[in-house]
């Protein structure tokens, strides 16, 4: 706690960085909204018992033939050979995805997911769950930091506007001394009027769009289509 009495809330915006942060003593929100955190939401909004996060293909086919699980994931924007399903949202409707087990794995997500297992909680946040996500974090009344899983360590776009969306919404709930949550939400204020068109000087949209993905960047962009908290327990996501 802060000298305000208010819990701290802080921006990291890569996984490089997130040593330098007080990952025990907080609540990591993991973001990576094109596509893993967008993906696991609406998952587990339609119905899926569980996701669990994996680092490699080779686990992520193992552990799926293992307990029957629905494998999925992507390298680099594209699904990952080996594997029958991708990271889009709109792979898991309901009547595909309800009571099943999906095992994911992306090139950034779930890397941050796992730098991050000595937090008080884990949760994933994108915009289709930020209701959610921002709820749960005044509610709980703890430090709070907003992990941006970025590319491949670089800083992102994407999960920089999510960050300040998150921080514009809960900002008088919390102590805010920490520049790069002040960057995030001017970045935020400046895009917010029409984040889609904000977001084509991306370079993730860029790669996303070159594979005909536009449709999944409006829909990981758009606000509560999935509005559910992803926690992350024992190695596993569930809807909290």
């Amino acid at each position: 706690m802060s000298e305000s009495n208010k819990p701290s809330l802080e921006v990291c915006l890569s996984p490089a960085l997130l040593h330098l942060y007080d990952v025990k003593n907080s609540i990591v929100v993991i973001i990576d909204v094109l596509r893993a955190t967008s993906t696991i939401c609406t998952a587990l909004y339609n119905g899926a018992a569980r996701v669990i996060p994996v680092a490699s293909v080779e686990e992520c086919v193992n552990i799926g033939k293992a307990i029957g699980g629905i494998t999925a994931g992507e390298r680099d924007g594209r699904i990952a050979e080996g594997l029958v399903h991708g990271n889009s949202p709109f792979e898991y409707p309901r009547e595909f995805i309800e009571n099943q087990t999906l095992v994911l794995t992306t090139t950034n997500g779930t890397k941050m997911l796992h730098m991050a297992k000595d937090a008080i909680q884990i949760v994933t946040g994108s915009f289709p769950n930020i209701s959610a996500v921002c709820d749960y974090l005044i509610s709980q009344g703890q430090n709070v930091i907003l992990g941006c899983a970025a590319w491949k360590d670089r800083v992102n776009l994407e999960d920089t506007l999510f960050a300040g969306a998150v921080v514009s919404r809960i900002s008088a709930n919390f102590d805010i001394n920490c520049d790069s949550a002040i960057a995030a939400e001017a970045l935020y204020n400046t895009a917010k009027g029409d984040i889609y068109s904000f977001m084509k000087q991306a370079s993730h949209y860029k790669r996303l769009a070159n594979f005909g993905l536009e449709k999944d960047i409006e829909y990981c962009l758009t606000p509560d289509g999935a509005n559910v908290l992803p926690l992350f327990k024992n190695g596993e996501l569930i809807a909290g």
